[in-house]
């Protein structure tokens, strides 16, 4: 019998049934296509030895004017530059107060029990922290001291900082935690960071170096009183886990009654962000940045919206913005060690500088500063989330609008808040809720104008879009566009597969992302049993198909500071991507498990059984370091559109077979019978990368129908 050529349309296509998509190929993982062929992704490789706090959703990279290379990376929790692997902590200061004390906490439990059991024992069987800590009952916390009927038996946190071996609890131990009272207010928010300095030893345990450091705020009484676990020397850097903060805890005795001297000073950093979007809070809804910078938040329970940074260049220096905050300014020439300062604060035009804003960028044509979403000059403080302000060309702090500059204002007119803004080579595009405006350089009198380009478009959020040359690409509410001089939905193969298995609670976590080395689009976007990115979509724009897959990636810059791209993942570390074949999140690294599987085949049209008898692989291992790569074939058959693929008939006839197939295996016997069947390509092994090319099949008829 002449042998079958198994010719594949490229890309993805799960818009219409396996049956219909004959000759095309209908799921696949961790693959992308190349000249219309498949072939495995690149691996990827960690970027640092250490972990960052909080989950990264901005990353931005570039080159200082004598030569370092820099990355910025924002969290949910801090702001940092990474220079060579090693991270550096910018997170600009809120607020410096000088009327911090400190007491030692009490073995009571802070908070109400709501449940049906009116107590909690808590001894050393029942699995709780037995130095003290927090507890989770729906949505209420409780914090409690040191276990108060309980011995504890070789404490491994240490007690009154030793290591005995036992300890009763009855009166010495007074677990870890410190009340911080700060008399002017502090406006701190449950995780926050604050750093002390000028405090006083407590008399016993708790020495001025151990108050002395960074803290995380663990929980807030009121607005003057916050708590902290107190912990031994370190800098929050070396304590970092991939799970957050790990600190060996310092425990106080009887001795500690101090209340830190009367000099202590507590450096406040900005508020954090949440790591997860809050329903019914809208995009607005923060928690500071509606009233003077200064100013103590009401809320003690932690940030509503989610923490999202927008950053770019100001020659070698850094403007960095958190979303619906201030505005941020990191000089080069203070070094590494300093933090970044509120723009506000740089000039004589303080008064007129943006205090809130939803997004900064510099426009690369003509170096304006440019403020989306933020406070008019006539009301500095009270945002509008849909005006635009740009400072006066080259200036920092220039930025009320006269005739003698070129700082100004515009609003757009219709949507309700501005979500994003993208820069391409001719302009800008700011997208709202509802539409979309291009927004252009004019020169003196009017410096900007801007164009409405759509009103009937939707936006995923802030980090949906990317430019690619002149082109826009970004994912809606349910839908793919492209912006090339006008709008147009991107036709979308794999769209229902998408968006019916998708966390509408999360979508403003979705981030677009450019791998130029392929001509590819991603979007990374949380699958619906998913808080956080799991799954990526891929429109590949030379070919102009759809693949996807499976990958936890939070932020993704493209190749070109860097010779690889690089993203940040939900594990807290960075990793260069395209690099070597395997996933190096794990120690040994680990196989990327790819794959890729048709759709069904008729045989002889559908309306006869066939036998399947021989199979002639076509597949290249070009490059792969393993000593015999290999993939796995898998042929399956089926009787009906709609019927499973069996293993054996009623009459134990074979209905699917796997093989392994290596660089030089040139033929593969089988015995498959069936009316239509699928092929199934998949590798398991490390240092191992393949390229499917044309395989080829013996088909026979049997004759009957």
């Amino acid at each position: 019998m002449p042998l079958t050529k198994l010719q594949f349309k490229a890309g993805i296509n799960r818009e219409i049934t396996s049956y219909s998509n004959e000759g095309g190929w209908f799921d696949g993982n961790k693959i992308r296509f190349r000249m219309g062929f498949p072939e495995k992704i690149g691996g990827w490789l960690k970027n640092s030895i250490k972990a960052f706090l909080g989950t990264c959703r901005a990353l931005h990279p570039w080159v200082a004017l004598s030569g370092e290379k820099y990355i910025g990376v924002g969290t949910g929790l801090k702001y940092y530059i990474s220079e060579g692997g090693t991270y550096h902590d910018i997170t600009p200061l809120r607020v410096t107060s000088s009327a911090v004390t400190f007491a030692t906490g009490a073995d009571t439990l802070n908070g109400a029990i709501t449940a049906v059991a009116q107590s909690i024992t808590l001894n050393s069987a029942s699995g709780f922290p037995t130095g003290g800590g927090r507890i989770l009952i729906g949505s209420e916390q409780i914090t409690y001291g040191g276990v108060s009927s309980a011995t504890l038996t070789g404490c491994e946190r240490g007690v009154n900082g030793t290591t005995a071996a036992t300890h009763s609890d009855s009166a010495a131990v007074t677990c870890c935690t410190l009340s911080v009272t700060d008399s002017d207010g502090h406006g701190a928010l449950e995780n926050d960071f604050v750093t002390f300095s000028g405090a006083a030893t407590l008399g016993g345990v708790i020495t001025a170096a151990v108050l002395n450091q960074e803290y995380q705020v663990t929980h807030v009484n009121s607005s003057t009183v916050f708590q902290i676990e107190a912990r031994s020397v370190a800098s929050i850097e070396s304590i970092t886990t991939t799970s957050g903060l790990n600190p060996t805890f310092v425990f106080a005795n009887t001795s500690d009654s101090g209340n830190g001297g009367g000099s202590a000073v507590g450096a406040y950093q900005v508020s954090t962000g949440l790591d997860t979007s809050v329903g019914g809070t809208g995009w607005g809804a923060g928690t500071w940045g509606r009233g003077t910078w200064d100013s103590a938040s009401t809320l003690a329970t932690g940030g509503s919206t989610l923490r999202i940074w927008s950053h770019d260049n100001f020659g070698e220096n850094l403007l960095i913005n958190a979303r619906d905050a201030g505005i941020f300014y990191w000089a080069k020439s203070g070094g590494l060690t300093s933090r970044a300062v509120v723009l506000s604060g740089l000039g004589v035009a303080a008064d007129k500088i943006p205090t809130v804003a939803k997004q900064v960028l510099v426009s690369d044509k003509d170096r304006h500063i440019i403020a989306f979403g933020c406070d008019p000059e006539t009301a500095i403080g009270t945002q509008d989330p849909l005006l635009i302000r740009f400072g006066s060309q080259e200036s920092l702090t220039d930025w009320s609008a006269k005739a003698t500059n070129t700082a100004g204002d515009l609003r757009i007119g219709s949507g309700s808040e501005i979500i994003t803004a993208v820069e391409t080579r001719q302009q800008i595009l700011v997208f709202t809720d509802v539409s979309l405006h291009a927004m252009q350089f004019l020169g003196p009198p009017f410096t900007f104008g801007i164009n409405t380009v759509s009103e009937n478009i939707t936006t995923a959020g802030p980090m949906c879009a990317v430019a690619v040359n002149d082109n826009v690409f970004w994912m809606g509410q349910e839908e793919f566009y492209v912006y090339a001089g006008a709008v147009n939905k991107l036709p979308c193969t794999v769209k229902d597969y998408v968006f019916t298995d998708f966390n509408l609670g999360q979508i403003e976590k979705v981030v677009a992302s450019n791998n130029s080395s392929f001509s590819e689009i991603w979007w990374f976007y949380p699958s619906a049993s998913s808080d956080e990115n799991d799954r990526y979509v891929i429109f590949n724009y030379e070919q102009n198909i759809w693949y996807y897959g499976t990958l936890s990636r939070t932020a993704w810059v493209d190749r070109g500071i860097d010779d690889l791209p690089i993203a940040a993942s939900n594990d807290h570390y960075l990793y260069e991507h395209e690099t070597g074949f395997d996933d190096g999140s794990t120690s040994p690294a680990s196989a990327v498990l790819a794959h890729i599987e048709s759709s069904q085949i008729d045989l002889s049209d559908g309306d006869q059984f066939v036998f399947l008898s021989k199979l002639l692989p076509d597949v290249t291992f070009r490059n792969s370091t393993a000593s015999a790569p290999s993939v796995t074939f898998t042929m399956s058959t089926r009787n009906y559109p709609g019927g499973a693929y069996l293993q054996t008939d009623a009459n134990a006839v074979t209905k699917s077979t796997s093989s392994t197939v290596e660089q030089f295996t040139n033929l593969i016997n089988t015995r498959l019978r069936g009316r239509s069947f699928n092929m199934k390509v998949e590798n398991s092994a490390t240092e191992t990368t393949w390229r499917l090319g044309t395989p080829r099949v013996e088909l026979k008829q049997d004759g009957r129908r």
